[in-house]
Order: C-alpha cells, then sequence, then structure tokens
C-alpha cells in the first residue's frame, strides 16, 4: 500500500483538484484507494459525493472507533468510484487539537507522539487498499504533520507566483525535519498548478521551481479544471484533445502512476 499525501500550507492551490484527480486515476486503473480527507472545510468529501453531519476522524485517530467505522463508500455516476472508498470529514475536524490535548496520556501510551497516531491507523488498512490518498488543510498544523509521517510520498501543487514560492519554504523546512526524524522514506514532488503560460512572469517562476525542486509538468489554469471538480468528473472523462486531460496524462506519467 502506497500512501501519497497532496499538501501545501498556503490555500487556493488546487490541493483538492489533484488529490481528486489522483485518487480517480489510480481507480481507474483497478487500484483500491482509500481518500481520507484532513480538512474541515470537507471540500474532497463533497466532491466524493459525502456530506456528514459530524466525523469521526478524531476518534479513530485516538484509537476509540475501529477503521471500519469511519470509512464509507464514495458516490458518482462514474465507473471508477466504486473502487474509491472515503474517510469523510466535517467541520468538528477542527477540534482535533483540543482532542488530542484531552487525550494526551492515552495517546503518549499508545503511540508515543500524536504525530505517529495516523501512521498507527493506517497499519490496520494495508491488505485492504493499494493506496491511501490525503487532502490536507492548507495550515501546518497536527493534520498535515501527521499526513507527512505516515506518507510515502507528498505531492506540492504550488502557484508559478511570488507569494507562493515563498510560503515553500515553512513546508519544505517541516519536511526536512520530518524525513530527519520520523519518516527517513518520504518523498516530494512540485505540480506546478494554475499554471498561465502567456504570463511571462509566470514562465519565469515556472524555471525556477524546476531548478530548485524536483518538478513535474505543470498543470494549466483552465476552466475544465473548475468543472472537473464542480460536476465530479475526473479529467480522464474529458475529450481525448482535451489539454487538460493531456497535461494530467502527462503527470502521471511523470509521477509514473
Amino acid at each position: 500500500m502506497e500512501i501519497i499525501t497532496v499538501a501545501n500550507n498556503k490555500g487556493g492551490v488546487g490541493k483538492t483538484m489533484q488529490a481528486y484527480q489522483l485518487a480517480c486515476h489510480l481507480a481507474n486503473k483497478g487500484s483500491r484507494v482509500l481518500v481520507i480527507d484532513l480538512d474541515s472545510q470537507a471540500n474532497m468529501s463533497s466532491t466524493l459525493g459525502v456530506q456528514i453531519q459530524r466525523t469521526l476522524i478524531p476518534e479513530w485517530l485516538i484509537g476509540d472507533v475501529a477503521l471500519e467505522d469511519v470509512v464509507v463508500p464514495a458516490e458518482g455516476v462514474h465507473e471508477c468510484i466504486k473502487n474509491i472508498s472515503l474517510i469523510p470529514a466535517s467541520r468538528q475536524l477542527a477540534n482535533l487539537a483540543k482532542l488530542f490535548i484531552l487525550s494526551e496520556g492515552e495517546i503518549r501510551k499508545e503511540a508515543g507522539r500524536k504525530e505517529r497516531l495516523l501512521r498507527k491507523r493506517l497499519e490496520e488498512a494495508k491488505d485492504m487498499f493499494d493506496y491511501v490518498v490525503m487532502d490536507t488543510p492548507p495550515m501546518l498544523g497536527d493534520e498535515l504533520i501527521m499526513a507527512l509521517v505516515a506518507s510515502d510520498r507528498v505531492l506540492i501543487p504550488t502557484q508559478a507566483q511570488d507569494y507562493s514560492i515563498d510560503g515553500l519554504e515553512e513546508l519544505m523546512d517541516t519536511f526536512e525535519i520530518i524525513k530527519e526524524t520520523e519518516n527517513p522514506g518520504l518523498e516530494f514532488t512540485i505540480i506546478p498548478s494554475m499554471v498561465n503560460n502567456r504570463r511571462k512572469i509566470e514562465r519565469q517562476r515556472l524555471e525556477e521551481l524546476k531548478m530548485s525542486f524536483n518538478c513535474a509538468p505543470p498543470i494549466g489554469n483552465r476552466v475544465q479544471m473548475q468543472e472537473s471538480i464542480s460536476l465530479s468528473k475526473p479529467m480522464f472523462k474529458m475529450p481525448l484533445k482535451s489539454k487538460g486531460r493531456q497535461e494530467y496524462d502527462a503527470l502521471w506519467e511523470f509521477l509514473n502512476i
């Protein structure tokens, strides 16, 4: 089972878009995919057709409920959806930090540190799924840290703009700390997202990203991308000549997934 997190500590860079496309791509290939929505905004959950009043993710993490109590089937009209299971989020996920404080003693006994809880819980799923795809909130909180500790690799959607690139520094610092202390096998790839190649400044920033990081082929800022999310229609269902579909095909080939 491979665990892939889509992360950035900045919002509006296309995290949910990338996580949705990745999950659907893997499921379309016949893989059993578990999607975990760790963002209290629950956009990934609603895109996969699931809306709940209260998530059980905090209780699952501290061991009060079992994996089967939090996993639900994704819903949608496309054939690939039958291969996707979901651990959905809700607004209550924002209370996770408070629960961790209240359960500090149990957490220390169970996992040593709260950052290791998610990795420990996912050990239960290793024979049930081929991939885990996690969508994370736009902040360096408990959810993102736990996801990085648990993951095999991290995909980082990033706009080719100054403020977005500058925001990578804090995330990269965190990434290196986790790699040194908790997860030495962790790998990352930058995915330039929402790129407008007609803008000279974005082309320049894109070249800078390529020089500094392991950088995937860019994903353009196209109307098709928004349609894909709003209609819950994966990009591989778009016409073969679609630029968006071609860009995602190139991305999957680069990532070898």
